[in-house]
């Protein structure tokens, strides 16, 4: 299974989808990460741009996939960026990847670079119902972001609905240790990003499905129930 993972920043992709991907990895699944703003030069305390790279890569290669789509949108900009376009940037990877499967960020999120990456991930969701020869996806699904969709305050649209989720209990360390790999990502607690909080996300999303430890997910889209 081709699997898309499309977020804004750098450490999305880990915060929502780490475990899952080391564990789908491992079974053979591609897991292809789409990053929007690679670059997260509005970002406190980021490193170098080198270095950040190679954070980049170092996250990716302890999670076993594959070489991510670093794209260069303005970071925590995306409202002034001509929606047509990020559109089409996840269209390409879509087909490049001949993704099945998407991943991408609640459209509730607090930080504005996730609504308009879950607007533009759902209209390019629709592409193969608008050109030929581009593989049916089977599915596109919302994730929860650490110190973004927990922060989101009730408003226009509805909050995170987890419905389903991936037990991921010898992979969170790695997800841990992906996510160490970005400089200055994990806090200490009480914020959202530190290692407690992440642990105890993942066993109250285990717990509510009867695992010891998941990832939780919500649909957007699904095709058919096999």
């Amino acid at each position: 299974m081709n699997i898309l993972v499309v977020v804004a920043h750098p450490d999305d992709e880990v915060l929502g989808f780490g475990g899952t991907a080391h564990k789908m990895s491992l079974i053979g699944h591609k897991i292809t990460s789409c990053i929007l703003a690679h670059k997260a030069d509005a970002r406190k305390n980021r490193p170098t741009y080198d270095e950040l790279v190679k954070n980049i890569i170092k996250a990716h290669e302890i999670l076993g996939t594959k070489e991510p789509i670093l794209g260069d949108f303005p970071n925590i900009k995306f409202n002034a960026v001509p929606h047509i376009e990020i559109v089409e940037f996840i269209e390409k990877a879509i087909i490049n990847t001949e993704a099945q499967i998407i991943f991408t960020h609640h459209p509730n999120d607090i930080n504005i670079d996730h609504y308009y990456t879950s607007m533009a991930c759902q209209a390019a969701a629709r592409l193969f119902q608008r050109r030929d020869k581009v593989p049916r996806l089977k599915g596109l699904y919302y994730m929860e972001i650490l110190s973004s969709t927990d922060w989101a305050f009730p408003g226009r649209l509805n909050q995170f609905q987890p419905d389903t989720f991936v037990e991921i209990k010898e992979s969170l360390e790695i997800k841990i240790e992906a996510l160490k790999a970005y400089s200055g990502v994990i806090r200490p607690f009480p914020h959202s990003r530190s290692e407690e909080a992440i642990r105890s996300l993942a066993a109250i999303r285990g717990a509510q499905a009867g695992y010891q430890y998941a990832e939780a997910f919500q649909t957007a889209f699904r095709d058919g129930i096999i």
